[in-house]
């Protein structure tokens, strides 16, 4: 069975507006509020490829009874923590469009989420206890500001001796931290794979060494995703793969990552092998930046024959 963990998920608030101006009044042209936050965009994109998982978290007031409601309404099966202070935060997504509509630049403004007590943080790992041999438990997103950058190294930690298989999708300290607990995948995109190492990381080749560096660090398999460029994977074979993303014009980025993540999982369950595992996520990802929801299947299926990895 499949885990995932949203630490501080979020309704957003996704709008398009055509030659947004800073300064100025700006007026939608569409609107789309929908629940979010990495692992809930796992969850939802494994739902699209047919595999089942259980979204865990925690939520909070209004916006937290939201959320829970669109999963439920789209058939994933949650168990959120509920949390007494504040509410689970809004993230306001803008896209800016010319005049036929296609995407010329991304905006986001990020909410900061809840108060989460450590009876919170208590009742999550008691409802991650029984996982096991077989299970994987994906971890992704941000963490509410009152948890310490060690929240997630210490869900795996109850775990490590179980053979829980971990995904982790964080960024900086958050991330590291995790490694040394071996997760099975790591996904960073090249920006924080930069940041990481102090460097600017913008083409597969300048990604592999740093990828490589992670793994010896504890991370057993690193994908870095890399917009239209694809993505490249560091596997705990020793290969190094990459694939090139599929021609197509992007309409939206919110979630591709994370489809990515969702079609490596799927890709790696249906064959054991790292260079389908990267076929299917790389198509995931696209299939999402090129529908604007996540992972159209019609989308996935045309998109997954095209390309096969090329081993660098």
């Amino acid at each position: 069975m499949i885990y995932t963990v949203t630490a501080n998920p979020s309704l957003d608030y996704i709008v398009g507006v055509q030659n947004f101006t800073a300064g100025a009044t700006n007026r939608t042209s569409g609107e789309m509020l929908r629940a979010g936050g990495k692992g809930i965009n796992v969850s939802l994109a494994l739902h699209r490829l047919g595999i089942p998982s259980r979204a865990i978290g925690f939520s909070a007031g209004f916006t937290g009874q939201e959320i829970e409601r669109q999963l439920a309404a789209q058939g994933i099966d949650a168990a959120f923590i509920r949390a007494q202070g504040g509410c689970s935060r809004i993230n306001v997504k803008i896209r800016s469009t010319d005049e036929n509509g296609t995407v010329r630049e991304e905006m986001e403004i990020n909410g900061s989420g809840p108060a989460i007590t450590e009876a919170d943080c208590a009742a999550l790992c008691s409802r991650l206890s029984f996982l096991g041999e077989g299970d994987f438990l994906v971890l992704a997103g941000s963490i509410p500001a009152p948890l310490p950058k060690t929240f997630y190294r210490r869900l795996m930690e109850q775990l490590v001796s179980r053979g829980v298989q971990f995904v982790v999708d964080t960024t900086g300290e958050q991330l590291t931290e995790t490694l040394v607990c071996r997760p099975f995948l790591i996904k960073p995109n090249n920006h924080e794979l930069g940041e990481l190492f102090g460097t600017h990381i913008s083409t597969p080749e300048e990604a592999v060494p740093c990828a490589l560096e992670l793994r010896k660090k504890g991370a057993r398999n690193v994908l870095v995703s890399l917009a239209e460029k694809g993505a490249v994977l560091a596997a705990e074979d020793g290969s190094v793969l990459r694939r090139n993303a599929p021609p197509c014009t992007p309409v939206n980025s919110v979630g591709a990552g994370d489809s990515m993540v969702a079609g490596f999982i799927a890709g790696w369950l249906a064959s054991g092998d790292f260079a389908q595992a990267l076929r299917y996520g790389v198509c995931a990802g696209t299939a999402s930046a090129a529908s604007g929801e996540l992972v159209a299947r019609d989308v996935f299926d045309r998109l997954l024959a095209q390309t096969e990895a090329e081993t660098i």
